[in-house]
């Protein structure tokens, strides 16, 4: 089952994205709904610990939402990454686009 939370801080500065099961194009919905009534200052974490496995929908997600973030002054860190979506995500050099833990 895919799914996808959303926590925000309490002084809302911060927002967690957790995926769970596949980060596809099916999470699109949930996952703009997560930012898009955001202020551009606001730093978020994916949370990928969960996940077991991303395609090339969720790769663009992520980049409309460091375009949303504030591109190259966005705050978005990526966590929790199994090897193979880290592998994902420098093969597609995202690691020099997001930090990556």
């Amino acid at each position: 089952m895919n799914r996808l939370t959303v926590t925000k801080s309490d002084t809302g500065n911060q927002i967690i994205i957790e995926i769970i099961g596949t980060f596809d194009y099916q999470l699109h919905r949930d996952f703009r709904a997560a930012y898009r009534d955001e202020d551009a200052r606001v730093s978020y974490i994916i949370n990928l610990n969960k996940a077991e496995y991303m395609d090339s929908a969720a790769l663009g997600m992520l980049l409309l939402l460091r375009e949303h973030a504030g591109g190259d002054k966005s705050n978005i860190k990526i966590d929790g990454c199994r090897p193979n979506i880290r592998r994902t995500l420098e093969v597609a050099k995202f690691d020099e686009l997001f930090t990556i833990y």
